[in-house]
């Protein structure tokens, strides 16, 4: 985890750098083509066109902001019940007659596995496990097959019932979340926008030379660095900081450890 957020921090830093110096070199060429005294003749007009963008642009990556760190935030609770899912079959299916109290347990156990060795390392690629979407059904069509014959067996089959329903309802919104980003139109605006703002700041006419340089290198950062953010709150799955297993490891290590 902590070699993870080294490099998402290193790329950060890099992108950032990246956008600053595109910036800044493409403001000292303005500087020099564009006169001072003309800059300075029309600050108060490209200032209230530079506001009206600058809002918009602020409206819009609030919003996607918002979206990105929910659906990241959602990821991890998904992730989470999903495993609570697997360990209430596990155990509910302990007080099943045979054979179906095996059978279920058994694939309760290897769906977890087959999620953490397989389907993990899958989504980071943006790929699901066809092994574990299979171990889902059987897992299913198990749990449909008991025949409760008590009414405490009737109330664990139904307990059952709604246990696997969760599981497959939580693992559609995590494949979900693999598969489903920030629509394309949205970063499209974002970049369109943001290359607009930076662009508006070299048409300022500013007395000082350097103070502009760091005022739009500032502006940038900021911007860069958000946008970099969104970027990566967006791939819950995919990035270096992505979601982890540790939900599923630890159901299978009790799991394991019952069995034993």
């Amino acid at each position: 985890m902590l070699l993870s957020l080294l490099y998402t921090v290193l790329l950060g830093v890099v992108v950032l750098s990246l956008a600053v110096l595109a910036a800044v070199a493409g403001l000292m060429l303005a500087q020099r083509w564009i006169p001072l005294e003309l800059r300075k003749s029309h600050n108060l007009t490209i200032g209230i066109i530079y506001a009206a963008l600058y809002v918009t642009f602020g409206v819009i990556i609030g919003f996607s902001a918002y979206i990105a760190l929910n659906k990241y935030t959602t990821a991890q609770q998904t992730v989470v019940n999903e495993a609570a899912a697997v360990r209430s079959i596990y155990h509910l299916a302990g007080e099943f007659p045979e054979p179906q109290r095996d059978q279920i347990q058994q694939l309760a156990s290897s769906y977890a596995r087959a999620v953490v060795d397989e389907e993990w390392p899958l989504m980071q690629k943006g790929q699901t496990s066809s092994h574990a979407t299979s171990l889902t059904e059987q897992l299913r069509q198990s749990v449909d097959s008991v025949e409760p014959s008590t009414s405490a067996e009737q109330a664990r089959y139904t307990q059952a019932l709604e246990r696997t329903n969760e599981l497959l309802l939580h693992r559609d919104d995590r494949l979900l979340d693999v598969r489903e980003g920030l629509p394309p139109i949205l970063w499209v605006v974002l970049v369109v926008l943001a290359v607009t703002i930076i662009l508006f700041t070299y048409f300022l006419g500013m007395e000082s030379a350097r103070l502009h340089v760091v005022a739009v290198a500032a502006l940038t950062a900021g911007i860069a660095f958000t946008i970099f953010a969104i970027v990566t709150l967006d791939s819950p799955f995919g990035g270096e900081l992505r979601v982890n297993s540790a939900a599923f490891e630890l159901v299978l290590q009790e799991i394991e450890g019952a069995s034993e």
